[in-house]
């Protein structure tokens, strides 16, 4: 007999123990009597014992089972004590919360939403742990992931949260001293900013309907985001980035977006966890809160 058919002969045997008949806890249990009388003859078969005695006018509990009924009521007592404690959770989340997340969206995005989140529940903790490469959530222990590009086919749940971009930016005083670029070909013989990454020189672009590929040649090289945009905004050539990580900088004018016709396809922003049900309330809580903070977003 498997623990989930035995939890529901359990509850079966306290309900005729309280309603004092096999009629009466059918009722109480919204099924019919030769329902209760099976599942009591398999109970206790079960367990090889007598649980009531029986006769046409009264049932009564054996000493075994009045031991059996005190030991029942106290397995199903705990077990609703577990289930109000989930439900409670649901609506005040505990424990700690382990995200991670690229650098520089992380820093932007993800940390002032964890913030609130912890500061609105008292029993929450949280971690955000900020990489640039892909995290292996089960190996490392975390519970939810934001990546952004496309995803690899495996046994992990994905949630899509918004789009960015890839696009390509210089300052106003490089721009005005070397001019506007027309075609993404005119990056081969400009200054250019660059990335120590699995891309490495070559950017890719969108000409009409085909794919384009453009090499190009680094003045400087970084292995981090922050100092090549500020690279960028000293004057020192085009760079190529996600549309969030130099949205400030566009928004006052530091740098400028160029080829804008020539992009490729957005990329999309996604929450990673290991398994689609049975979530821990903390981790739906986060995923629901992106999802609110990042409704609609497209930079």
């Amino acid at each position: 007999m498997s623990a989930m058919d035995q939890l529901k002969l359990m509850r079966l045997f306290v309900a005729i123990a309280d309603e004092g008949s096999l009629t009466g806890a059918a009722e109480a249990l919204g099924t019919s009597q030769p329902s209760v009388v099976r599942g009591l003859a398999r109970l206790e078969a079960h367990l090889g014992v007598r649980l009531f005695h029986r006769s046409t006018r009264r049932i009564a509990l054996t000493d075994e089972g009045r031991r059996y009924l005190a030991d029942s009521r106290q397995i199903l007592g705990a077990l609703a004590e577990a289930d109000a404690g989930m439900r409670a959770e649901l609506s005040d989340p505990t424990g700690l919360l382990r995200i991670t997340a690229p650098v520089q969206f992380g820093q932007m995005y993800v940390a002032p939403m964890l913030n609130r989140l912890v500061a609105h529940h008292p029993k929450l903790q949280a971690e955000l742990i900020l990489f640039d490469r892909v995290v292996n959530l089960v190996e490392e222990g975390f519970d939810a992931a934001i990546r952004i590009g496309a995803l690899e086919d495996s046994s992990l749940v994905a949630r899509t949260l918004g789009v960015v971009r890839r696009v390509v930016v210089a300052s106003p005083g490089y721009l005005a001293r070397h001019g506007r670029p027309s075609h993404p070909g005119e990056l081969r013989d400009a200054d250019c900013v660059g990335f120590s990454s699995a891309s490495g020189p070559n950017w890719r672009f969108r000409d009409g309907g085909r794919q384009l590929k453009v090499t190009i040649d680094s003045r400087v090289t970084f292995n981090l985001v922050a100092p090549g945009i500020a690279a960028c905004r000293d004057g020192l050539g085009f760079g190529s980035f996600l549309s969030y990580q130099v949205a400030p900088d566009v928004a006052d004018g530091a740098l400028e977006i160029v080829l804008a016709d020539f992009e490729p396809p957005p990329l999309p922003i996604s929450v990673i966890t290991p398994h689609a049900r049975l979530l821990p309330a903390r981790t739906r809580l986060f995923i629901d809160t992106m999802r609110e903070a990042l409704a609609g977003f497209a930079m």
